[in-house]
């Protein structure tokens, strides 16, 4: 019988608790980011393949969840090329972001791949 009271007691507590704090909004962003290297033709066609493919899946957490969602294409071509959206899309990105240094990157990469099959 103790244990019950405590337990009522308790809750009424933390309902008193509950209302005198203000009621905060909680806002959730969820950004679904998604990285490809493509052929240097293909990079505005990539960006474009990402953005519908995932749309269901932004249209399913925003339905489940009530949160906004945005799709984020981060697409490189093989030799570096990005699109002219592509500043666009990374400044969504939270954190600093160097656009040269993933081009070099994708580059090195591509050599090393070229490297490996024909050597």
């Amino acid at each position: 019988m103790h244990k019950q009271t405590a337990n009522a007691e308790e809750q009424q507590k933390q309902l008193r608790n509950a209302q005198e704090l203000p009621h905060i909004i909680i806002i959730i962003i969820i950004i679904i980011i998604y990285v490809a290297i493509s052929g240097d033709r293909n990079v505005i066609k990539k960006e474009a393949d990402k953005i519908l493919k995932h749309k269901n899946l932004t249209i399913e957490i925003q339905r489940m969840w009530n949160v906004k969602t945005k799709v984020i294409p981060v697409i490189t071509g093989a030799t570096g090329t990005i699109s002219k959206s592509f500043r666009k899309y990374v400044s969504n990105i939270p954190g600093k972001h160097a656009v040269k240094e993933r081009q070099k990157t994708v580059i090195l990469g591509t050599e090393h791949i070229l490297w490996t099959v024909l050597m």
